[in-house]
Formats: C-alpha cells, structure tokens, sequence
C-alpha cells in the first residue's frame, strides 16, 4: 500500500508518515516547506521516507506526486486560530482551494482520500459531547476553511471520490512547531525556561487532549478499514479544563509556579470534548494514550532533543 502525506513534514503529517512507514507502507511526503520544522525533516529523513517539494495549489505537481499512490492523506492546512482571524484570505486560499486542488486530482487519478479536519467546524458546542451530528458553525476562519474543505470533499464524492473525513481534536506530542503550537507545547515551553504557563479567560474551558499517535493509529485504521465517506471524530472523549492541565504540567515539570490569566482570545470556544461512538463502531479506534501518560513523554523527549548536540 502506497499513501502520500500532504503536509507531510508538518506535526501531524511527520508522524502519520512516520507510524505508516514503521507499519511496512510505502510512505512519500508532499510538503511545500514553508513551514515545515527541521525537527520533522529530520525525522522523515531517519526513516528514509521522501519529500517531494511542492504546493498542493500546483496541479500538476500534485498529479505527478499522486502517480503510484493508493490513498492521499491530506493533512497540509495553516492552523492557527489567531492568525485566522487576522488573516482569513490566506487561510481560505491555502487551506478550502488547496483542498479542492487534492481532492480533485484523488478522484481524477482514483486514489483515495483522507481529509485531516478539525474539531474547529463545531463553533461553541451547544451540547457536549460533541457527536458528528452536532451543527457546525465555526467561529473562526480557520475553522470555517476546514468545514469548506469538507464540503469539497463530499462533493468530489457524488463523482465517485472514495473518502473518509478525520475531524481531530486538540492534538499534541513530538514536533510541534513552537511559532504555531498548541496550548500543551506552549505551557512546556514557558515551564521549560523557567516562566509561568499563560491561561487566557479563567481556566475554566476545556478541551480534549489526543495524543498524535493515537492520531496516526486512527489513520492507519481509517485506511484499512476502507474509506466509509463519512466525518469522524478522533480524539479520547474526556474533557480537561486548561486549568487543570497547567496544574498537572508544573507538578510534572517540578517548578514552584502559578499560572498567568489573561484575556479571552477571539474565537476560542469554551468547552470541547468528543463523542467518539463512531470511531469506534466504524474503525475499532480506541486511543491508548492517557494525558498525563503523554506529557511525561513529551517533556522527555523534548529534553532529549534540547541536550542533543
């Protein structure tokens, strides 16, 4: 089995072709580099897994990446909230046309298709947990790009475009990039340096925290299990307050700190956990990372890599 990594030397696109790779696919990332880290190049490097340089906008490079490939996992987005509302022309032209470019040239080359979506299409919950039945009114650009990105999806699938639509959660573990990282890489980095984490609103909002891994499992299971043409959300089902997750970081991290309150950000929900009823039923997906399980490591790891010459 021969799948392309959009985004491929990206945070999650570096691990999905990481774990695909270990697992005896043949991998290929696809990656324009403009924002890629050199910790994910690296890695990809290490396990003798291509880049092909090149921007899913570009037709033509993308049919020729797409030569010899079963399925396409397309995990290539700008995914900063913040930015997004600062600059939402940028994110609906990387993130909705670049969608229709790969989607477009999966059903014409009639390779299969995984779109990497976002919790983010949901809006402000009006009820938790959030199934894949829950209206999506995003409240932010980024957001809105991802539920446009889907609806391409669903639209190349009248024409026979074989899919499945993978709506993550908040996701963190190795290769976050610290310019455009989550609140869980943000929090480790000020704790690392000898700073408070900062909370922005009270601490109180949560989030559902799902380790990369089990991210690049649930592809892996997405891929076998054949593509369903249906959204599905990957994530573990358990809130944690922001709060409560600063709390646990500095006792692991061992620092006599509080946390910093801040301001609510603009387009930040406050409450989000999954349902992942589905994931389960239609992909046998059961994550096995538990939070405080996945932060040991990742504060590991991110030692290792700083004590690394």
């Amino acid at each position: 089995m021969n799948v392309l990594v959009t985004g491929g030397a990206g945070f999650i696109g570096h691990n999905i072709a990481l774990h695909l790779k270990r697992l005896g696919y043949g991998v290929t990332a696809f990656d324009s580099l403009k924002r890629a880290t050199e910790f994910a190049c690296r890695r990809l490097a290490s396990c003798s897994i291509p880049i092909i340089k090149g921007d899913v906008l570009n037709s033509r490079s993308i049919n020729a990446a797409l030569r010899n490939v079963d399925v396409a996992i397309h995990a290539a987005a700008y995914i900063s909230v913040k930015e997004s509302m600062k600059k939402p022309a940028l994110y609906i032209r990387n993130n909705v046309a670049g969608t229709a470019s790969i989607a477009k040239a999966c059903l014409q080359k009639r390779v299969g298709l995984i779109y990497i979506s976002s919790a983010a299409v949901y809006g402000e919950p009006s009820a938790t947990p959030i199934s894949e039945n829950h209206p999506t009114i995003p409240i932010s650009p980024y957001g809105l790009s991802k539920l446009m990105g889907e609806q391409i999806v669903e639209f190349y699938a009248k024409q026979g475009l074989k899919y499945a639509v993978l709506r993550l959660f908040n996701v963190y573990g190795p290769g976050q990039s610290s310019a455009y990282a989550g609140v869980i890489t943000c929090f480790i980095n000020r704790l690392s340096e000898g700073k408070p984490p900062i909370i922005y609103g009270d601490g109180q909002q949560t989030r559902d925290f799902i380790h990369v891994y089990d991210v690049a499992e649930a592809i892996r299971l997405a891929i076998e299990g054949g593509l369903v043409n249906e959204a599905i959300n990957i994530a573990t089902g358990k809130p944690t307050a922001i709060k409560d997750l600063a709390e646990l970081l500095i006792k692991l991290t061992r620092r006599d700190l509080k946390p910093i309150f801040m301001k609510a950000r603009l387009g930040d929900v406050k409450h989000s956990y999954a349902d992942i009823s589905k994931a389960k039923s239609l992909l046998g997906f059961k994550p096995k990372i538990n939070l405080e399980e996945g932060l040991i490591k990742l504060i590991e790891e991110q030692l290792q890599a700083r004590n690394k010459p």
